[in-house]
């Protein structure tokens, strides 16, 4: 199974949005902000149900206060409001921009919430292999849904001291991480996966030339969409953790064992050395040896 297809646009919409698309594109933007920013906007497009010449503030602020987002994602979706609108205002396809006046939503700051040994272990039991590997991939090199989506095969590759992964992070930005020999023969034997796991390859086939190059192959330019892989990882884990939870636990686990900030903030990915702090949780047991350590 590769992923449904991508809905498409609604009709009085679709012009629009397709243009600011390409306008953002030509700015520069991952193609990861733009498959985001296209998800915000059809959603709200559906939920809107008007022409874009005639939401207003307040429709915008009504559907809002319908939805059930955490801040951020909240936060989110009203920044793509703000850029598709005031997008449309400056190039003159709408008189007003509706947007323009939306209150500021502040950033939270989280706690970190890495998924527990209990929930890992659930997951990883109950999984299919491509799923475990997603698993894996987040929760022992700290990838993100959007960087699982898009694992190639050539990513993986062999340094002075052991296996690496190239990870195409936010931003069209790049990283290395270094992996496993367990997981990165699991990153290698992905590719011979069956067609009913999804991989889209007979099994026992082994030659590179007939290979898929992404490990997750789908619609969305040749691999997942990173939303299909979250709610497949989602759906292997239990209660309420999520991929990004497991990040949060690679994140956790890996400062515990080196108790090197910088180097976390580097296997991340992250431009803030702050941003990581908020995935390395501290439990109580830590927080007394500190103090103890001080007496001394």
């Amino acid at each position: 199974m590769s992923g449904p297809a991508t809905r498409p646009l609604p009709p009085a919409w679709a012009g629009l949005i397709g243009a600011y698309l390409a306008a953002q594109a030509g700015a520069g933007r991952s193609p990861a902000t733009i498959a985001t920013r296209r998800g915000h906007l059809a959603f709200m497009a559906r939920g809107l149900r008007c022409a874009p010449a005639r939401v207003t503030t307040a429709g915008i602020l009504a559907w809002f206060g319908r939805q059930a987002w955490s801040v951020e994602t909240r936060r989110s979706h009203r920044n793509t409001a703000v850029s598709f609108f005031g997008w449309a205002h400056r190039a003159g396809y709408l008189p007003t921009d509706p947007a323009a006046d939306l209150p500021v939503m502040r950033a939270a700051a989280p706690a970190p919430r890495p998924a527990p040994d209990a929930a890992w272990s659930a997951a990883m039991a109950g999984a299919d292999s491509r799923v475990r590997l997603m698993l894996r991939l987040a929760a022992e090199a700290g990838l993100r849904r959007a960087e699982i989506a898009r694992v190639h095969r050539r990513d993986l590759t062999r340094g002075p001291a052991g296996a690496e992964l190239l990870v195409h992070g936010k931003g069209g930005k790049l990283r290395v991480v270094p992996v496993g020999d367990d997981l990165a023969a699991a990153i290698a034997g992905a590719n011979t996966l069956s067609r009913a796991e999804g991989i889209g390859v007979t099994r026992g086939v082994h030659s590179t030339d007939t290979l898929p190059g992404y490990l997750f192959p789908g619609t969305d330019d040749g691999h997942l969409s990173p939303r299909w892989v979250g709610k497949l990882m989602a759906g292997a884990l239990p209660d309420h953790w999520t991929a990004h939870t497991l990040r949060h636990r690679f994140a956790t686990r890996a400062y515990r064992g080196s108790r090197n900030l910088r180097a976390v903030q580097t296997l991340l990915g992250h431009s803030s050395v702050a941003t990581t702090e908020r995935y390395t949780a501290v439990d109580d047991d830590e927080i007394r040896a500190a103090a103890m350590a001080a007496l001394g």
